[in-house]
């Protein structure tokens, strides 16, 4: 009886709602304050070559300003330029999708037909060497 009488009080909750005093109440935690966009441009360049591969040479380099996720614990920024493929051929403009997570670019993948990406607005990036 004592483990069974446990179990129930044990299920009880105590949220910041309830009738408890409180100091047995569960403490409400604040929504951690959300970090700050990131200089995708700054991103960009400190990462060009693991965007596009070193031998593809981009040129005419652009990147959008970053937005929050639906989650809103990274940011969202789009990145392309014109670039040439391993035989040397230029290939068209290729778009990139980049998740930047506390200043780290987390993942980077091509856009398909229809991605956001493609309607952003987008400003220069100038490379400095």
């Amino acid at each position: 009886m004592g483990l069974v009488g446990a179990l129930l009080v044990a299920g009880c909750a105590a949220d910041s709602h309830s009738s408890l005093p409180e100091f047995m109440r569960t403490k409400e935690t604040a929504a951690p304050a959300p970090e700050p966009a990131p200089d995708v441009p700054l991103l960009v360049l400190k990462n060009l070559d693991n965007i596009f591969v070193a031998s593809s040479r981009p040129r005419g380099l652009e990147a959008s300003t970053a937005r929050p996720t639906a989650r809103g614990d990274a940011y969202i920024a789009c990145v392309r330029a014109d670039i040439i493929s391993a035989t040397g051929q230029a290939l068209p403009r290729q778009t990139y999708r980049l998740t930047i997570a506390q200043g780290q670019i987390i993942d980077r993948r091509r856009v398909p037909a229809g991605d956001a990406c493609l309607t952003e607005s987008y400003s220069p990036v100038l490379l400095t060497k």
